[in-house]
């Protein structure tokens, strides 16, 4: 019997290359695996639901809960990433502290982008810096017309509003038009007139984590709701697929006989890693993460995204969060 064929369009991360290559597969179904950039991805998904399985920005993703619920989520976190590091500032700024920027004028790529929540509630609950006390400006970081993928109804004491449709978040930073900007991607001009506001960010983010127990999921893996209800089967199988995958393509990452990637002391990075974060530092799963899904949950909705606190449950796929146990 043929198997169903399902495209994924994930970017082909080392956690995600073996389902690519054929290493790992997922059991009852093809896989027609696309890399793609995330920003094509997610448009694609949001505007026109091309795809049976696609990685979401959590931020996206827990909007469109209320919004019709057009997806459905597995607790698979293609990309995670500390954001202390994603906050930029003029050279010349006198900005050395995060409540310093307060009655300044930041720029985000979108104001609902996860990176941009997750800097926003950090700074607030850490750092000293209310949501309300920036004025927050919106547009492209490198290319000009970005605008918010989902139409946004903010509290009144939040002030969002887009640059010029010309202009760009990295030339407008560099020339001093903004205060700082927070963005996932590097500026063009990180290092030709940016700084990073943090400059020794990861040992700040280590920190952070010590102190919370908070590794920030970026993104997670989603599934079309109808083809969810067509094949609640696949929920399950995607989760172990996904969760094969990852041990098999993070194998041998640490190796220094003959290095797998054209980085000299990764082998360092690696034990560095474990020793901050633990053996199994990207882990899938509910349990595992619900500290981290439960504090961008809480910032989500404090910023007047979400409509309401959503539990972390109510996330994902019920098939998803459970095993059989022998």
């Amino acid at each position: 019997m043929t198997r169903p064929l399902f495209t994924l369009a994930v970017q082909a991360y080392d956690r995600f290359q073996p389902l690519f290559d054929g290493r790992v597969r997922v059991a009852g179904a093809q896989l027609n695996c696309l890399d793609l950039p995330v920003e094509e991805t997610f448009h694609r998904m949001v505007a026109h639901q091309e795809f049976e399985v696609a990685e979401l920005s959590l931020s996206t993703y827990v909007l469109t809960l209320s919004r019709g619920a057009p997806f459905v989520a597995i607790p698979v976190f293609p990309s995670r990433a500390f954001r202390h590091s994603a906050v930029y500032v003029p050279e010349g700024s006198p900005v050395t502290e995060p409540a310093e920027l307060a009655g300044g004028v930041v720029g985000v790529p979108e104001y609902q982008i996860t990176a941009a929540v997750w800097v926003r509630g950090i700074l607030a609950e850490h750092h000293g810096l209310p949501v309300s006390a920036v004025h927050w400006k919106t547009g492209g970081l490198d290319a000009p017309g970005r605008v918010e993928k989902i139409a946004l109804d903010l509290p009144a004491d939040v002030d969002v509003s887009p640059i010029g449709p010309e202009q760009t978040l990295s030339r407008m930073l560099a020339d001093g038009e903004l205060d700082a900007v927070v963005s996932a991607r590097n500026p063009s001009t990180l290092g030709a007139g940016v700084r990073r506001l943090f400059p020794d960010s990861p040992a700040v983010e280590a920190a952070y984590f010590a102190r919370t127990g908070v590794f920030p999921v970026m993104h997670v893996l989603a599934m079309r709701r109808d083809v969810y209800q067509q094949h609640r089967w696949l929920a399950q199988e995607l989760v172990k697929a996904c969760e094969e995958a990852k041990r098999v393509g993070l194998a041998g990452i640490a190796e220094t006989a003959a290095l797998p990637y054209a980085l000299p002391w990764l082998w360092a990075e690696v034990e560095r890693t474990r020793t901050a974060l633990g053996e199994d530092w990207w882990p899938y799963g509910l349990e595992r993460n619900r500290t981290t899904l439960e504090t961008f949950l809480r910032y989500s909705h404090e910023q007047g995204l979400a409509p309401r606190r959503y539990e972390p449950e109510e996330l994902f796929a019920p098939e998803s969060l459970s095993a059989v146990v022998v």
